[in-house]
């Protein structure tokens, strides 16, 4: 059971480093636009490439558009927190146990 308990301990380590890259990317994302970015920029281009489908799902379904200013990247950084303590912490306790 340990070797179980292993998998899901660096299941969870890998999901949480993912979670954090794409929280900082979405945190980029959002600071790039205050500059007016060249759409034409490959790293402009990759940003909105990863950072688009979530945010506007979060777009869609926000019912106030808030006169200018965009939300979606605080929702979206609040569900990755959520994620990080709801699920790669229950991995980590399964993990634990399994050991």
């Amino acid at each position: 059971m340990f070797l179980i308990g292993n998998v899901l301990e660096g299941i969870a380590v890998a999901l949480n480093m993912a979670l954090y890259l794409y929280m900082w990317i979405i945190i980029i994302r959002a600071l790039i636009t205050w500059v007016n970015p060249d759409p034409y920029n490959p790293i402009v281009q990759f940003l909105y490439r990863v950072t688009d489908p979530m945010l506007y799902q979060i777009r869609k379904a926000l019912p106030i558009s808030g006169a200018g200013i965009d939300f979606s990247p605080i929702i979206a950084i609040l569900i990755i927190y959520f994620l990080q303590y709801a699920l790669v912490e229950s991995l980590r306790d399964i993990a634990m146990r399994l050991q």
